[in-house]
């Protein structure tokens, strides 16, 4: 993420502050944090004491957007929400410009998975739809202390602007979540509950959803779930 003077950055999970000690020395940005545990809060107040009325005590998850025009994301993202964070960003996504997140792997690769693989899913078409996905590099266990059982990957994610020209949000969702909640089925069977007679049809229902690229889920919401 490049420091813009004046840029507007929240920063997910600051926790012990490893990463909060580097930000704080970008002066001339607007900086908040958004932080669940109260210690950790008072913790980061006592040893940054410029950050004073910048945290939120909140859980992410039900948080507002912290600012009211447009902004940058940055966080070693908590493991066990990861995915219902990435939801809440997509929630933001009209205001947010760039993402910087630390997974772990698996997630970070099903977020920039491509269509046909193992870990292609939800997660990967939603983002994608709406972001353009890097996986930068992955950060080894013993990078940290004490040592997670897993590895991590670094993600960035940058507003492509809605390329695709979504207008319904929430049925696109609903679509790509139902096509996978059944993936081993065709789309054919995985979407007769929730789309018309007449588009189970189409050649393309022969297909599982992994096979679809984020266009071809756009051009069948488009077409028959709008």
């Amino acid at each position: 993420m490049q420091h813009r003077q004046g840029m507007n950055l929240l920063e997910i999970g600051p926790g012990a502050g490893a990463l909060t000690k580097y930000l704080v020395e970008w002066e001339d940005i607007a900086y908040k944090a958004i932080e669940i545990d109260k210690e950790k809060v008072e913790y980061l107040y006592k040893t940054f004491p410029g950050l004073k009325d910048k945290i939120i005590l909140q859980d992410i998850l039900k948080a507002n957007a912290p600012f009211n025009t447009m902004f940058n994301i940055i966080g070693n993202f908590p493991y066990n929400i990861s995915s219902q964070i990435l939801f809440k960003i997509l929630e933001w996504e009209p205001q947010v410009e760039e993402v910087i997140g630390m997974f772990q792997k698996e997630v970070a690769q099903r977020i920039a998975a491509p269509p046909g693989s193992k870990t292609y899913g939800i997660l990967s078409v939603l983002i994608q739809a709406f972001f353009k996905v890097e996986y930068l590099f992955d950060v080894h266990e013993k990078c940290f202390t004490p040592p997670p059982k897993v590895k991590s990957g670094i993600i960035r994610m940058v507003n492509a602007k809605n390329p695709f020209g979504i207008n319904n949000r929430e049925k696109f969702s609903l679509l790509v979540k139902t096509a996978f909640n059944q993936r081993r089925k065709t789309l054919r069977n995985a979407l007769k509950s929730i789309l018309p007679t007449a588009a189970l049809a189409d050649p393309i229902m022969s297909k599982r959803a992994e096979q679809l690229s984020v266009a071809d889920f756009v051009a069948l919401h488009k077409q028959y779930y709008f």
